[in-house]
């Protein structure tokens, strides 16, 4: 079942307000207060028509700075754009509209502006810092950590090792990413949002105890850590241990209940422990807050054919299918529910489609032999049986049901084959057939005193 987990880079962008001179009591509001305070300030300062250039700019940026605080990043940038007109050499004003642009995923207009602030100031590290960030959200890591480097070069502290490692996770190269966070760590022994990345990481290189144990310490730092007992759940469910997984997402949803995610996860550990309803009910939650979360809708699906709900399943599976059109495994899901209900015409086609969005799609291939074997067509059931079986020799669907239309077909001696090598591998495979009315023939009896 789709899991979801958190693997954010948490990081703090740095800006760069510059000191403004102490002329007037509005001037220090401007450059050291918060707030409405500090814009209110700065508005006088800018509407009186005093100061011009440089000092001008300050007052501009600075308002910028305090506007994106409170969100309003469409003012924050005209207020940039106005620094930049009153001093185009202020690298601070192009640092800080890079932020307000990457804050609107405007990434490349974000880098630009870091671009022309590094240009202005190239030991500007916080500028490097934000720009690599930029990089990283559009998925170009190496060129990421190439300016974390330079920043670290010149001003290392736990941020920006921070942001390093988790570009070198994005990359896979967790070892390397770990050493990041221990850097971050030591500089810092308080910073849990490193501790937590350090977490993911030991999770990614299939270490949930170490990972448990990161998210232990980030829970101890600031225990409203929502994200890391969402992580921790999924963890502590790798483990199997699903009740304490259960524990954290409940530990998630009262710190925020609107969290589809954590419904999503819990509802996934409700379903490993059978409780199906208790698991729709978490899934219906899921969607109701995201009516686009396609893992909630797929989780439903299967949820919904362990009640035997086929029809229900087979709605969910539609849902996928229209949110995601290339999502392969949910056509041959589909394949498989409208099958199991005798839909074969149905089934047939959308098998069809996972093999042509995925060829040599093993779990495709395996659907489609079973729908050919229901439908009769033995020798296109076993073709596709032999195609799954090259890939997985020991896929014992596969072989149980290559066994089955051999011996329809009246090859008893090598359907016998198959199917005593798919019951030494999962020796209940026949009643799971049975359950769709593939019952050995009668003279299977007789075949095997032969």
């Amino acid at each position: 079942m789709p899991h979801a987990r958190r693997l954010l880079p948490f990081t703090v962008l740095l800006t760069a307000i510059l000191a403004a001179p102490a002329f007037a009591d509005d001037w220090e509001t401007c450059a050291k207060g918060k707030g409405d305070d500090a814009i209110a300030a700065c508005t006088r300062a800018i509407k009186s028509g005093t100061y011009t250039g440089r000092v001008l700019a300050l007052a501009y940026s600075n308002r910028g700075v305090e506007l994106k605080a409170k969100g309003d990043v469409a003012k924050a940038i005209a207020d940039y754009d106005e620094a930049i007109k009153a001093d185009p050499q202020q690298s601070a004003a192009y640092n800080n509209r890079g932020i307000a642009y990457a804050a609107m995923a405007s990434y490349d207009k974000a880098i630009a502006d870091y671009d022309q602030a590094i240009r202005l100031d190239p030991k500007y590290a916080s500028a490097l810092n934000n720009r690599g960030l930029a990089y990283f959200n559009k998925g170009q890591q190496q060129r990421a950590i190439a300016d974390y480097d330079a920043a670290i070069k010149l001003e290392p502290d736990a941020v920006r090792l921070n942001n390093r490692g988790n570009a070198y996770a994005n990359r896979g190269q967790y070892d390397r990413a770990i050493q990041d966070f221990d850097e971050a760590v030591a500089l810092d022994d308080k910073y849990a949002i490193a501790i937590y990345n350090r977490g993911n990481a030991y999770f990614a290189k299939g270490d949930p105890d170490r990972a448990i144990a990161n998210y232990d310490q980030a829970l101890k730092l600031n225990a409203k850590y929502e994200d890391a007992y969402v992580n921790r759940g999924v963890a502590h469910e790798r483990k199997g241990a699903l009740d304490r997984a259960i524990a954290d997402y409940d530990a998630a949803l009262k710190l925020e209940p609107k969290d589809a995610v954590a419904y999503n996860n819990r509802g996934n550990a409700r379903l490993k422990k059978g409780e199906y309803d208790r698991a729709i009910s978490d899934y219906d939650r899921a969607i109701q807050i995201d009516k686009k979360y396609v893992a909630a809708y797929f989780s439903r699906a299967i949820a919904f054919e362990g009640k035997n709900r086929l029809d229900l399943a087979v709605a969910d599976y539609s849902a996928v299918t229209k949110l995601q059109p290339q999502n392969a495994a949910a056509w041959n899901s589909r394949c498989w529910a409208h099958a199991s209900m005798g839909r074969l015409q149905d089934a047939l086609a959308d098998c069809d489609e996972a093999l042509k969005l995925k060829p040599g799609y093993i779990n495709a291939l395996d659907s489609r032999g079973f729908v050919k074997l229901r439908m009769g067509k033995y020798d296109e059931a076993i073709a596709d049986y032999d195609a799954a079986l090259q890939i997985d020799q020991k896929k014992v669907a596969s072989l149980y049901g290559r066994g089955m239309a051999k011996r329809r077909k009246g090859d008893y001696t090598a359907g016998n084959v198959d199917i005593a090598a798919a019951r030494a591998i999962k020796p209940n495979i026949t009643a799971e057939f049975a359950r769709y009315g593939l019952l050995p023939p009668s003279i299977d009896a007789q075949s095997r005193t032969n």
